[in-house]
């Protein structure tokens, strides 16, 4: 694929073919010890024509510290205009969208680590589950393990800053099993992190991967080279990248760089942007 290193101006105009963003609530019981249940909210891009009768294939697209799950398609509703005009541009399938938060409203005493390792419990019991009842999905509404596991590459994950450490760390080293494509965009580990470790968890989560014959579809790192994040992020995959035979670059991996790019959102759209035109294209494949 051609990278850009700027947003492509035909990706922000106005279009008539407009998805919708809705509301979407659900419960979550993952974190109380009686089973009382969490009331949680997540917004959803549905795309242009989309209808029940058809099965479309799914991100879980996540914010990053601070924010909520507002951030991608509310904050910055310019997002969706990108998604509509990349759809419009046949740069990419329409999907389902799904931007939740990982916070509880209960975890401020948290530090980063804890909230990145705990999500990956909701997202595997309540998010995942009541998302793909509700809209179609590969799953077909069922929403069994079993069937989840077997629709797994028609699900991706990504996640910006804090969501990209929970894009590792609830997506990938605790649910590989549902998802076959990721896209951490600044950062791995954080700054209180540590790097070999991260190294050793991509490397165990590959051979896992491996011995279960289930696919890694696209690994698609990005940051920009003045990000904060970009150090640690770029010295883990490069060891990662020379320890892990799974991994091979322009097929299944590769790490996009924004030459000057920052931690901001124009950084982050961008690596949308591309993530979206790798991910799911290789479907032909029966999952």
């Amino acid at each position: 694929m051609n990278y850009v290193y700027k947003m492509p101006s035909a990706m922000l105009q106005d279009v008539v073919q407009k998805g919708r963003v809705k509301r979407f609530t659900y419960e979550s019981c993952t974190y109380d010890e009686k089973n009382q249940a969490l009331h949680k909210g997540a917004w959803v891009y549905l795309p242009y024509g989309y209808t029940p009768e058809k099965q479309y294939n799914i991100l879980y697209l996540l914010h990053g510290g601070g924010v909520n799950e507002d951030w991608w398609l509310k904050t910055f509703p310019d997002t969706a205009t990108i998604l509509d005009n990349m759809i419009a541009h046949g740069l990419c399938e329409p999907c389902i969208i799904v931007t939740p938060t990982y916070y509880t409203g209960t975890d401020a005493d948290q530090n980063a680590e804890s909230i990145t390792e705990h999500f990956h419990l909701e997202l595997r019991k309540d998010l995942i589950p009541a998302v793909e009842k509700e809209f179609s999905t590969y799953a077909g509404g069922d929403v069994s393990e079993e069937n989840l596991i077997r629709t797994r590459r028609h699900r991706a994950i990504a996640g910006l800053s804090l969501g990209s450490m929970t894009t590792y760390r609830a997506g990938f080293y605790n649910n590989f099993d549902l998802f076959s494509w990721y896209g951490p965009f600044s950062g791995c580990c954080g700054p209180k992190g540590v790097r070999p470790l991260e190294v050793q968890r991509i490397q165990d989560t590959l051979n896992k991967m491996q011995k279960q014959n289930l696919a890694l579809d696209y690994l698609f790192c990005c940051n920009g080279d003045a990000d904060i994040a970009y150090a640690e992020h770029i010295e883990i995959m490069e060891q990662a990248e020379k320890l892990c035979p799974q991994l091979t670059r322009g097929q299944n991996y590769d790490f996009f760089v924004i030459p000057g790019g920052v931690h901001d959102m124009k950084a982050w759209q961008l690596h949308l942007y591309h993530a979206l035109q790798l991910f799911f294209r290789r479907l032909v494949i029966p999952s």
